[in-house]
């Protein structure tokens, strides 16, 4: 930038002041020059009063939830309940959203929680290019945590946590990870399809929310850092099907690999579909594997298309410990409908037999009351996953002594 100093036509010691507000980012490096054409000046003295500090989420200063993917400044979330969080002592924090192609659109907008201290104090729909959130503020000094998740699911948006500005003492600092660490692989349930609607209505953006999900309060509760890759429709041999043809547009070990599959192109052209997935970023300690009410629509009880789903999760089941030696795998059904649960467990000792691998097992969910009320086209309401979490966090503690 360019200083602009009012002259007081004199060099006998006499100086005027300016002051000019300028951003710094962290670790950067402020300089001043004289630069050819420009007038004489002398300097006295330069002083640095602390205002807003300015930070990109980058992992020096977050910590990162979830597979996200930081491009052009930006830290980029798609999948369900992926974000950032940090810490800061300081009296306000400013958050920078930046929103895909979708944002633009007329339907599908990313939205995102954003809490302060636990407490959510932004739910919105991302449906501009930018928009900035002020988060916190307070008239005196306070130790505050800040936490941005994606509340809905990949497959339709994205949203970027472009600028983090705060007013703070020292920066902000990336909050600890846990010792536990968890990855949930599922489908609409896991993702919190219509949790805050009724049965009668579809599939909207607006009605997800992941955190009222058995896989975010599970996480939650067991306090474990968490990975949820979850996609609408999708399933292990076939997605969703109305007709009962197999639909192998829609199969998650087509997308296991990469950072996430979405119609949302970051910063308008970039498509991350074909991005791997670096697996060292998060270890998980347990894989919550929750697939197959999708495949029902293909399979229904015809016993060789079971037996083909078995076969099929099988081999997922090898795809996803290629991936994670260490990893306990835990193989679940159930919460709407729970008929393909024996070929559950027959592919978990499938598996077995044919690996020697033991570090797996499977539990059954219980299959969703009418009296607990529903959500958007039959899925679960938010009473169900709370149940379907207490019966998932009372087997992890016994098999993971956790």
């Amino acid at each position: 930038m360019t200083i602009n100093f009012t002259g007081n036509g004199t060099w006998n010691g006499a100086y005027t002041s300016v002051t000019v507000p300028v951003n710094i980012p962290a670790g950067a490096t402020l300089k001043l020059q004289y630069d050819a054409g420009d007038s004489g000046w002398n300097v006295d003295y330069i002083i640095l009063a602390q205002g807003d500090q300015l930070f990109r989420a980058e992992e020096n200063f977050v910590k990162p939830i979830g597979r996200t993917v930081f491009y052009n400044d930006t830290l980029w979330l798609a999948l369900s309940g992926s974000g950032a969080e940090f810490k800061f002592r300081g009296t306000k924090a400013q958050i920078t959203m930046k929103g895909d192609q979708v944002a633009l659109g007329q339907t599908d907008y990313a939205r995102i929680g954003i809490y302060a201290n636990g407490v959510r104090v932004v739910d919105d729909l991302l449906k501009k290019s930018q928009k900035t959130y002020t988060v916190f503020e307070s008239a005196t000094q306070q130790d505050v945590v800040i936490k941005v998740v994606k509340l809905s699911e990949a497959i339709r948006s994205t949203a970027g946590i472009q600028e983090i500005r705060v007013n703070s003492v020292d920066g902000i600092h990336p909050t600890q990870g846990s010792a536990r660490k968890i990855e949930i692989i599922g489908d609409s349930i896991t993702a919190g399809y219509g949790v805050d609607d009724v049965k009668e209505n579809g599939f909207f953006t607006a009605t997800e929310d992941v955190t009222k999900t058995y896989a975010y309060k599970t996480a939650t509760a067991l306090q474990a850092d968490h990975s949820i890759v979850a996609y609408s429709g999708h399933g292990i041999v076939s997605g969703y099907t109305g007709d009962g043809v197999k639909n192998t547009g829609l199969l998650v070990p087509n997308n296991y690999d990469i950072i996430a599959r979405t119609a949302g192109r970051i910063d308008g052209n970039v498509d991350i579909h074909n991005a791997p997935w670096d697996f060292n970023k998060f270890v998980p300690d347990l894989i919550v594997i929750n697939l197959g009410t999708n495949d029902y629509s293909y399979t229904n009880d015809d016993p060789v298309k079971q037996a083909e789903y078995r076969d099929a999760y099988v081999q997922f089941l090898k795809q996803v410990r290629s991936r994670n030696a260490n990893a306990h795998l835990m193989c679940t059904l159930g919460i709407m409908g729970d008929a393909l649960y024996p070929m559950v467990q027959q592919a978990v000792a499938a598996y077995t037999n044919e690996t020697g691998d033991t570090n797996i097992s499977s539990m059954k969910f219980d299959v969703q009351l009418w009296d607990d009320g529903f959500g958007a086209d039959w899925h679960p309401s938010d009473a169900t996953h709370t149940k379907a979490a207490n019966k998932l966090i009372a087997n992890i503690k016994a098999v993971m002594n956790w």
